[in-house]
């Protein structure tokens, strides 16, 4: 059997997958089983931040991998520790909780805004609020607390104790808050799944503003918008706004699994020995690879992640086929006059690696991409599009 063949044999049917079978690549280029190349513009899905077999990300993977690859929680790991220094330091956060994904990281963010309500206000306040077409993760708590109703259909009963409004809501949500009952609100400045949509300002800051008068933990998911993908390093640093709780994965490890809760000092101290745990949580090759990652996102190298993402929205936006273009830095949603699905398909034919988002061709490349196969790539969506 091929590979093709073995993976409908013995992998679960859960993926659509394209039918191209990537063998090797460098940087922001992957070459197919056949030896045909393309531009890769989705990173796995903002995941390789500093694109495929980067050379710094090897040397600190097999570093680490030569110390030793893992143990359990029960003993330290410097990688562990000096990661989460790097990450408390760099936004102001006080304590960090490593997982796996950030299905895992948002777990973690849900147990600490229900412990820190029950002590506080007693347990009936219990709720986590999110927003419509929100979207936070695939086990059946996150999946509750993903605001797309299609995600829930066939696997309820879900976990209770959450409700969502529509963005840009506030009067929905005081109408939630007035019984009492509201732990938190999760919400993505950037809906990466739900099309590549960014918050509104104005309302983020009003939301912020309510929940601090109202001492309701107000928590942002960076999984996918965070680790310098929008131009910051985190996303709700475009919008001013000062979380309680952050939670991030995806391109953290660039290419490792490895998830993280951040925590204020308002919630620093709300897990305490047993609340949670993980086995592989802080593992140190993945923390290895993560310093790696964060260690590169420098101001200076932050602001040209941004610089990026203005000349590649200036390079599609009113194009021919192109209706608009959503998102901030690097992750940007294409509007396309023809179905998303079918733009993809044809820059596939033509070398070029992009992803969807609803009925947007949603664009991720890895942070570094060289200016010049930002172009090229470009130029063959443009043609796509037309």
């Amino acid at each position: 059997m091929n590979t093709f063949e073995m993976d409908r044999a013995y992998v679960a049917g859960t993926y659509k997958r394209f039918p191209v079978e990537i063998v090797s690549g460098k940087g922001s280029l992957v070459t197919d089983v056949n030896g045909k190349e393309y531009i890769d513009m989705g990173s796995g899905i903002a995941v390789t931040s500093f694109g495929i077999a980067d050379d710094v990300w090897i040397s600190a993977v097999e570093e680490q991998i030569h110390s030793v690859q893992h143990m359990s929680n029960l003993y330290y790991t410097a990688p562990c520790a000096r990661l989460a220094e790097a990450l408390c330091t760099r936004t102001g956060f006080s304590k960090v909780f490593f997982g796996n994904s950030g299905a895992e990281a948002n777990e973690c963010a849900i147990k600490v805004a229900r412990k820190w309500a029950a002590e506080k206000k007693g347990p009936a306040c219990s709720t986590i609020v999110t927003l419509e077409n929100s979207f936070h993760g695939r086990t059946l708590t996150t999946l509750a607390a993903t605001g797309q109703e299609h995600y829930h259909e066939l696997f309820r009963p879900l976990t209770p104790g959450f409700t969502h409004i529509p963005a840009g809501d506030l009067d929905a949500l005081k109408a939630l808050c007035t019984g009492g009952t509201v732990a938190a609100v999760l919400i993505e400045c950037v809906q990466g799944e739900g099309g590549v949509v960014p918050l509104d300002p104005a309302f983020a800051a009003a939301l912020e503003a309510y929940l601090k008068e109202q001492d309701i933990l107000l928590m942002i998911d960076e999984v996918q918008t965070g680790n310098g993908r929008t131009g910051k390093l985190y996303a709700y640093m475009h919008y001013g706004l000062h979380p309680d709780v952050v939670t991030t994965a995806k391109g953290l490890a660039g290419g490792l699994p490895l998830g993280a809760c951040l925590m204020s000092q308002k919630v620093e101290n709300v897990l305490s020995f047993g609340d949670h745990g993980s086995t592989f949580g802080g593992n140190p090759v993945a923390c290895a690879a993560a310093l790696s990652v964060l260690n590169r996102l420098t101001d200076s190298f932050l602001a040209d992640v941004e610089a990026k993402g203005v000349l590649l929205r200036g390079l599609l936006e009113g194009a021919s086929g192109i209706q608009s273009v959503s998102g901030l830095g690097l992750m940007l949603g294409l509007k396309t006059e023809k179905p998303a699905a079918e733009v993809v398909k044809t820059c596939m034919e033509n070398g070029v690696l992009c992803l969807t988002a609803k009925d947007k061709v949603r664009l991720l490349p890895a942070l570094n991409i060289p200016e010049d196969l930002l172009r090229k790539a470009a130029e063959i969506l443009r043609a796509a599009c037309a």
